[in-house]
C-alpha cells in the first residue's frame, strides 16, 4: 500500500546578512512628502491663529494700550468687566443686544432659507440662475452691503419704506428707533441667507423619494409632508445650521460696523441708545478707539468661553438624528 504524500511547506530563503528590511518610518520618503503638503496649513494655523490666540490671551491679563509695554494685572480685566460699570458702562448692553440680535436673526434666517431651498427645488428649468441670484448678498462685500441697506433703510426715500407705504403702513426711522434697531439688523441677516439654503437645498436633495411616494400613497397632503416627511428628515441639517448660525449672529461685526460706526463719525458707537452696539463691536471699540487693548483682549475670550458653553449646550440636549 503506497504512503500517503504528505505536503511539505516550502524552506523560508534566509535573510542575506546586512540587508534588514525597510520599515515605514517619520522619515521615510512618503512622510516627508505628507509633511510638505500640509506644511502650509500648519504654517497657517500657528502663525495666523495660535500665536494670535496665546498672545491674546497673555495681554488678556495686561493692561496696554498698544503704545507702551503691558503691564501685568493679572484678572484685573475680567473683574472689571463683570462688576465695574463706571469703567466699563456698555459691556452688559453689548451683550443684551447680541444676545437679541442671534433670537431675531437666527430663526429668520432659517425660515427664510428653507423657504427658498423650497421653492427652487420645486423648479424644473433655471434653478441655477436663481441660486445664483440668491447667494449674491453672500458674496458681496460688508461695506457695500451696509452703504445699501442704509439707503433702503432710509425714512424719507428708502425703498422698504415706500414698499411698505403701498400696504398703508406709515414710514419707519428703521436705524434712529431703538426698538427697529435689531429687527432691521436681522432682516438684513435672513436677506444674506445663501450659504443656509444651498445647505438645505442639499438636504433636500438627499431625501429619499420613496419616502415622498409613500407618503402620498397613505394619503398626506402637502402641509403633512411638509412636517411629517420634509423637517424630521431635514434635523441633522437644521441642527449643523443652528450651531453655525448662532456662532456666527455671537460674532456678528462688519454689518453694523458699516452702519453705525462708518464714515468717519467717531460720535457713533452703536447707533440709537446703544441699541445696536453688537459685542464684536464693542471689542473692537476698546481695542482701536479707546486703547485698551488689554480689556479687548479679555472680552475676546469671554465670548470664547461663552460659544463654548453654547455649543455644548446645544450638542447636549438638541436632537440631531432623523426621527
Amino acid at each position: 500500500m503506497a504512503s500517503p504524500v504528505v505536503a511539505q511547506r516550502p524552506a523560508e530563503t534566509p535573510a542575506r546578512p546586512g540587508r534588514r528590511r525597510r520599515r515605514p518610518g517619520i522619515g521615510g520618503r512618503d512622510h516627508l512628502v505628507g509633511w510638505l503638503l500640509i506644511a502650509p496649513a500648519m504654517a497657517y494655523f500657528i502663525i495666523f491663529l495660535l500665536y494670535p490666540a496665546l498672545a491674546a490671551l497673555y495681554y488678556s491679563f495686561t493692561e496696554w494700550d498698544l503704545h507702551s509695554a503691558p503691564i501685568w494685572v493679572g484678572l484685573q480685566n475680567y473683574t472689571d468687566l463683570f462688576f465695574d460699570d463706571v469703567k466699563y458702562p456698555h459691556f452688559w448692553k453689548s451683550i443684551q443686544v447680541t444676545l437679541q440680535y442671534t433670537l431675531v436673526a437666527v430663526p429668520l434666517t432659517l425660515v427664510t432659507a428653507l423657504a427658498q431651498a423650497l421653492l427652487i427645488n420645486t423648479i424644473r428649468r433655471g434653478s441655477n440662475l436663481f441660486r445664483l441670484l440668491l447667494f449674491l448678498p453672500v458674496v458681496t462685500a460688508e461695506a457695500a452691503v451696509g452703504a445699501i441697506w442704509r439707503w433702503l433703510y432710509d425714512p424719507q426715500y428708502g425703498l422698504v419704506n415706500a414698499v411698505l407705504g403701498l400696504v398703508g403702513i406709515p414710514r419707519q426711522n428703521w436705524l434712529n428707533t431703538p426698538e427697529l434697531v435689531i429687527p432691521a439688523l436681522a432682516f438684513i441677516a435672513a436677506w444674506q441667507c445663501g450659504i443656509s439654503m444651498i445647505i438645505y437645498l442639499a438636504g433636500l436633495k438627499s431625501i429619499p423619494e420613496s419616502i415622498r411616494e409613500a407618503a402620498v400613497i397613505d394619503g398626506a397632503g402637502p402641509v403633512q409632508r411638509f412636517f411629517k416627511v420634509t423637517v424630521p428628515m431635514l434635523r441633522p441639517t437644521t441642527f449643523y445650521l443652528v450651531v453655525t448660525g448662532i456662532i456666527a449672529a455671537l460674532q456678528v461685526f462688519g454689518l453694523v460696523y458699516v452702519i453705525f460706526s462708518g464714515g468717519g463719525n467717531r460720535s457713533v458707537t452703536g447707533g440709537p441708545e446703544q441699541s445696536g452696539l453688537a459685542y464684536v463691536l464693542h471689542i473692537y471699540l476698546y481695542a482701536f478707539r479707546y486703547n485698551a487693548m488689554g480689556a479687548a483682549c479679555a472680552m475676546s475670550f469671554v465670548l470664547l468661553v461663552f460659544i463654548m458653553i453654547i455649543t455644548f449646550v446645544q450638542f447636549k440636549f438638541m436632537k440631531q438624528e432623523v426621527s
